[in-house]
């Protein structure tokens, strides 16, 4: 008999609240599907292995998410309680959240890509006495009795001003001189925080969508019908907003997909190289031993009294007697290069270029036990050689370091060097191995910049490429279109980033600063043509300046390009694991400067 009461009152419990046990039931499936979402972020193909692109790896993809999941977690648990509990039954229906945390998930799923933040506030910054708060809206829990109590608050407001009197002591009335109410005012707000907000890299504010699932301008209960509803909403439609009112129709409302399968960005046979790179490729920081700490790479970078007197010396001649700023700006180089020592030390760039290019062919092991590289090219423009040339052969590049660049562009060493003599040049006194990676001969693009009609292919290799290759040709020409100007940083003054082409304590009194873009100042004329060269061609640009990166996707999302990022899952090519292979636009590293003359064993400088 106990059981038979128990399973009646079970019953009873589950029959109260219908409602409750349906939002309970929907808040379930939404977690189910959170732990699967993974929603479409369009990211730039770029094979980054810089020390920042660590820092970076690892953040939540959206933000927001998070927080959200949180919040349905809490309003379910709260809703189980109150189910659970037997009084539930005699209970009126428990206040939730749900049908807004509902709402908001709908959003997600409809919203287009890609999703950047759920939940954000943005900074209000209308004039005290308007708002001096962050603004944070929730339109979904505005509904007709909400507004209903506002109208009859207003229009007590009105009543009290056609009943006062002429006396000059009244205060002043509240009543309203024109059409006005909360939601209005949310509207106005959510205008001031997207004219504010722009979207990244533009100048363009963010589309508002108002979606009020709760507020009926046509409701089936006359005392919940009021005029002035569908006025507000025709109101904030004039400002410009995109107002949609009622629930998501469910059958228009996705089902979570599976993941598609993770890309693997690869770089192309061809190598792009720019400044930044081949400065690096002759740096004795990539070929010397690495350091084993941090004490270790502060002494080898300490440089001697000879080189301090030396640089004394000649500061004064180009820059005057009364020139102070040589002692901090030595320690600072020289902290600088320690820093780039440690980072070669974690991953050598050199074997980083073989180990990723050997990956593309896999080829046989040679007689020394390691696997030979596919038939790789690297190619340059004119100007990046000949700026690279006359830093490294200036007093900046060191004997080897000098050595290297010849060996690199051996028409240009005097005598001209044979592909034999080159190789043995570059290598000699490194510690890789002769022909660890095939660099030479590094091949010349045939002008500084590619004719206007020369437009990137559709594939390489049998892989569809990413179409972000013409989006980075078509901003690297805009940005060219424009004049260039003289650098107008100071000389001498680092990189905020402390990203440069690599020419490290080059003087600017011996190797002036390169021109650099009236559209960005932080881009160079020279560097822009190379990435440009690499886009018509869609291959690879290796680069260590990140600085520059930034900003050319800043020019790219300026452009509306953001959205086409990717090449998507179709395209690419799946490798053994099954991950669909990609093409990369950018390959970006971390740089290593012209350093031999700073070490404290180097001779010194004559």
């Amino acid at each position: 008999m106990s059981k038979e009461l128990g399973a009646l009152e079970t019953n009873i419990q589950n029959d109260a609240h219908p409602e409750l046990h349906a939002l309970r039931s929907h808040l379930q499936h939404i977690l189910e599907d959170m732990s699967r979402y993974a929603p479409v972020i369009f990211k730039p193909p770029i094979l980054d292995s810089s020390y920042d692109s660590a820092k970076e790896s690892g953040q939540e993809s959206v933000p927001g998410i998070r927080a959200l999941r949180d919040a349905i977690k809490q309003d379910l648990e709260v809703l189980e309680k109150f189910l659970a509990d037997p009084k539930s039954v005699s209970l009126p229906p428990l206040s939730t959240n749900a049908p807004y945390l509902i709402a908001v998930w709908h959003e997600v799923l409809l919203a287009p890509p890609p999703i950047t933040a759920i939940w954000r506030t943005y900074n209000d910054n209308a004039p005290q006495g308007e708002s001096h708060r962050r603004s944070a809206h929730k339109p979904p829990g505005i509904k007709n009795s909400r507004m209903l109590a506002e109208f009859r608050e207003i229009d007590s407001y009105l009543t009290d001003s056609s009943e006062g009197s002429d006396d000059p002591d009244t205060p002043p009335t509240l009543a309203q001189t024109e059409f006005d109410n909360s939601l209005l005012k949310t509207g106005r707000a959510l205008l001031s925080a997207a004219a504010q907000n722009p979207l990244p890299g533009t100048n363009v504010p963010p589309i508002v969508n108002l979606r009020l699932t709760r507020l009926d301008p046509a409701p089936e209960n006359p005392k919940e019908h009021d005029p002035r509803i569908a006025q507000t909403i025709e109101t904030l439609r004039a400002m410009g907003i995109d107002v949609q009112l009622g629930e998501r129709d469910a059958n228009v409302i996705p089902q979570v997909a599976a993941p598609s399968p993770p890309h693997r960005l690869e770089p192309t046979l061809c190598i792009n190289l720019d400044l930044s790179i081949l400065i690096a490729l002759v740096s004795d920081i990539t070929h010397a031993e690495p350091p084993h700490s941090a004490a270790e790479a502060d002494a080898r970078y300490e440089p001697p009294p000879e080189y301090r007197e030396w640089k004394k010396k000649r500061n004064g001649v180009l820059k005057g007697p009364d020139f102070d700023g040589n002692e901090e700006g030595i320690g600072k180089h020289a902290r600088a290069l320690a820093t780039q020592a440690l980072q070669e030390a974690k991953r050598g760039l050199i074997q980083e270029m073989h180990d990723r290019l050997c990956a593309l062919v896999p080829q046989p092991v040679d007689a020394s036990g390691l696997h030979a590289c596919p038939p790789v090219e690297f190619w340059t423009t004119p100007d990046a050689r000949d700026r690279f040339l006359r830093i490294v052969l200036s007093k900046i590049g060191g004997p080897a370091e000098q050595r290297r660049a010849l060996a690199l562009f051996p028409d240009h060493a005097s005598p001209p060097l044979s592909i034999e003599e080159a190789e043995e040049a570059y290598w000699r006194g490194s510690r890789y191995p002769r022909g660890f990676l095939p660099l030479l001969p590094v091949r010349m693009f045939p002008a500084t910049e590619p004719d206007a009609a020369l437009e990137p292919p559709v594939e390489a290799d049998g892989c569809l490429l990413s179409p972000f290759f013409h989006h980075l040709a078509c901003a690297c020409r805009r940005v060219l279109a424009l004049e260039t100007i003289p650098d107008p940083r100071v000389a001498g003054v680092p990189d905020s980033d402390g990203d440069t082409d690599g020419q490290g304590d080059a003087d600017v009194d011996v190797i002036p600063r390169a021109a650099v873009t009236r559209a960005n100042p932080r881009l160079t004329a020279h560097t822009v043509q190379s990435v440009l060269w690499g886009a018509v061609r869609r291959w690879t640009t290796l680069t260590a300046n990140k600085t520059s990166v930034k900003a050319i996707l800043r020019e790219i999302r300026a452009a509306g390009g953001s959205n086409e990022y990717g090449s998507g899952p179709a395209d690419g090519l799946e490798d053994a694991s099954g991950m669909l292979a990609e093409k990369a636009v950018l390959w970006v590293v971390d740089p290593r400067s012209l350093a031999e003359g700073m070490r404290s064993d180097a001779a010194p400088p004559e």
